[in-house]
């Protein structure tokens, strides 16, 4: 189990309203975090990446300087800062503005008003970014994964994910193309995929593989934005293991990890 508790983070707060850092400042305090930073601007919290470290940016999604979108995806430049945590706490609610950020890998997207339940769903996923689950690394050590998804970014927050269960050996697909060459030639001991892909979309990948009498056994875990009822409906029955939306709680990889290892 972590070491770490809610109260040893430092978040770091990017809101112009004085109002709205309010809230979230005392719906943080509520949930035992006091050490916070206040940036008013998008550049004022890069800043801090280098002159604090903070371990999670809680970020409102119109900055005066630039939008939450483009905050995260600097912050995903970065070589040094780019596995940082992001929150992003916001009124919006059109699928062109929050498909971005939730591409790039957030530890939650929290409408305004938010419950305090949801934002500390969110401070616990970035306690479980921060510090590895010790129960599980040792034995999550040996399997292989695959990460199909088209977004770059989105494999490589799901890689990390993995890698703070202690999971290294991990393979990446654009798409359900290139992952079928690839389980063609690896045994995998379970897959993470994105619905939504060029080519040939998770639903199409699932089906191959329920199909291939080799690799029909194989875990597949569905990690999507998509939220048609019916699509989903048609992906249950190809076989899928779970779905969760993105951004996912690490919890549910903790669990399918968990099933794969008591097999």
């Amino acid at each position: 189990m972590t070491s770490l508790s809610l109260g040893d983070l430092l978040v770091c707060i990017v809101e112009p309203s004085p109002t709205q850092h309010r809230i979230i400042a005392d719906a943080l305090h509520a949930n035992g975090v006091s050490n916070l930073l206040h940036c008013h601007s998008g550049a004022a919290a890069l800043a801090s990446l280098g002159n604090d470290s903070p371990d999670l940016i809680v970020s409102a999604m119109y900055l005066p300087d630039m939008t939450g979108d483009e905050l995260i995806h600097a912050i995903r430049a970065s070589e040094e800062f780019g596995e940082t945590p992001f929150l992003l706490v916001s009124s919006e609610t059109r699928f062109r503005y929050l498909e971005p950020v939730r591409q790039a890998g957030v530890v939650g997207v929290l409408p305004k008003p938010f419950s305090g339940q949801a934002l500390r769903t969110a401070l616990l996923t970035t306690l479980d970014l921060i510090e590895p689950d010790e129960s599980l690394v040792f034995e999550a050590e040996t399997l292989q994964v695959l990460v199909v998804d088209d977004s770059p970014l989105s494999r490589n927050h799901i890689s990390r994910v993995l890698g703070a269960l202690g999971i290294s050996k991990i393979d990446h697909a654009a798409d359900g193309v290139e992952a079928l060459q690839l389980i063609d030639r690896h045994l995998y001991d379970f897959v993470i995929t994105d619905y939504n892909m060029p080519r040939m979309d998770g639903k199409e990948l699932i089906d191959h593989i329920r199909r291939d009498v080799t690799h029909s056994s194989i875990p597949v875990l569905m990690v999507t934005c998509e939220h048609n009822q019916q699509r989903l409906a048609a992906v249950q029955q190809s076989g899928v293991s779970a779905i969760c939306d993105k951004p996912f709680e690490p919890s549910m990889v903790h669990g399918l990890v968990r099933q794969i290892l008591s097999a």
